[in-house]
């Protein structure tokens, strides 16, 4: 079963070929998985194989061109029809001698589609420098253009429907922050802990388990608070020191971060008094926000209360966040950071992840939001706090 109406996927590709005329394309190529999903519902751990769908503006509907073994995935998925789902034989699969994306030409040369001017996604995570090579030399007709980013932004205004699902995410990441939060303790292994984690997130509630996310379990402890991205090892948490959990939930790939910092036993002054100061400042950023705001306006209003406490971040404080497939959660649209004056629009939704990071220690308590007609409203109701355990 669809996880949207037909007729919402139809609109999503409407919008997109409104934004493919606007810059003279008139085929799309796109390999970003999260994009490929957005368009048709695929949804399968193919992305490690060259794949796309293809979008054309005298297109009834997309194609989709995956791995032969993965079309009945595409099959099952999509509301494409059986035509425009397409299948490459398993011999182009990691060959010295022929690539995915040769036969991809063929099949735009089969279709009369291999020539004007066609966009890819030059900078999406699975669209290889082979990948282009192949597609120039295969469709010496046409003109490759970077389309890149494209249909990301048409994402970036999400539908009620698309709401809900990280609605849902929410309630996902809160049981499974407290699980986290929970299960830390000195000299519990860092690895029991995460287990402890994906299984709260998988199991899910009574209505609905969790998938896997964008990014796995972010639980960097001790001296690797001071730097973000870590996951876990075998080794133990430690009495007096601080683990930063950075998790999300997922809802039909539609995802919910969050991130909060817990400490075992007393925390340091400067721990605490910086906690205080990161809350200081989110919680003014989030009441200040508007729909007609820039998205440097709110680092604006975020800096001005941490800089007069004497903390510079240089680093940007949050970005767009919403369907997505490994290796991230993000959009790659918005960004909060000086200089994007990107438009806060009703219905985008936005990570905001004002992470401080110190020389030996670090600490992040983060929001998940989506912008309102009239401000911003918080996805999860979880306590805003630094968390300490005696």
């Amino acid at each position: 079963m669809l996880p949207f109406e037909i007729a919402e996927y139809l609109a999503r590709i409407d919008k997109t070929k409104q934004r493919m005329a606007a810059q003279g394309l008139d085929l799309l190529v796109a390999a970003d998985t999260s994009n490929m999903n957005y368009l048709t519902g695929y949804d399968g751990w193919s992305f490690y194989t060259p794949q796309a769908v293809v979008v054309g503006l005298e297109l009834d509907e997309p194609l989709c061109i995956v791995r032969g073994i993965d079309r009945g995935g595409a099959l099952v998925t999509t509301f494409l029809e059986e035509a425009n789902v397409i299948g490459y034989p398993d011999d182009y699969v990691q060959s010295t001698e022929r690539h995915p994306m040769d036969f991809m030409a063929d099949e735009l040369k089969r279709r009369g589609l291999d020539g004007g001017n066609i966009g890819v996604e030059m900078d999406a995570y699975y669209y290889t420098a082979a990948c282009h090579e192949a597609l120039v030399a295969g469709l010496p007709n046409a003109r490759l253009t970077n389309a890149n980013l494209l249909v990301n932004w048409v994402r970036i205004i999400k539908s009620e429907q698309e709401i809900a699902y990280m609605t849902d995410a929410a309630r996902l990441v809160e049981k499974i922050m407290q699980a986290g939060i929970d299960a830390i303790e000195p000299d519990v292994r860092q690895c029991d802990a995460a287990a402890i984690i994906h299984h709260a997130h998988y199991t899910g509630t009574e209505e609905f388990g969790g998938e896997y996310t964008g990014l796995v379990a972010m639980l960097p402890t001790g001296v690797g608070t001071s730097t973000p991205h870590l996951t876990w090892n075998s080794e133990p948490f430690v009495s007096g020191e601080a683990t930063i959990l950075e998790l999300a939930g997922c809802r039909n790939r539609y995802h919910c971060p969050m991130a909060r910092t817990l400490h075992l036993g007393p925390p340091p002054q400067k721990l605490a008094d910086t906690a205080e100061i990161v809350i200081e400042g989110v919680n003014a950023a989030l009441n200040a926000i508007k729909p007609g705001m820039t998205s440097e306006e709110v680092v604006a209003i975020w800096n001005g209360v941490i800089n007069k406490h004497g903390i510079i971040k240089e680093s940007r404080t949050g970005y767009s966040t919403g369907l997505s497939y490994p290796p991230d959660w993000g959009e790659h649209t918005l960004s909060l950071r000086a200089g994007d004056t990107t438009v806060l629009e009703p219905n985008m939704t936005i990570h905001f992840m004002p992470g401080i990071w110190m020389d030996d220690w670090g600490i992040e308590i983060s929001e998940c939001f989506r912008v309102t007609e009239t401000g911003a409203e918080t996805f999860c109701d979880f306590p805003r706090q630094l968390f300490v355990k005696d």
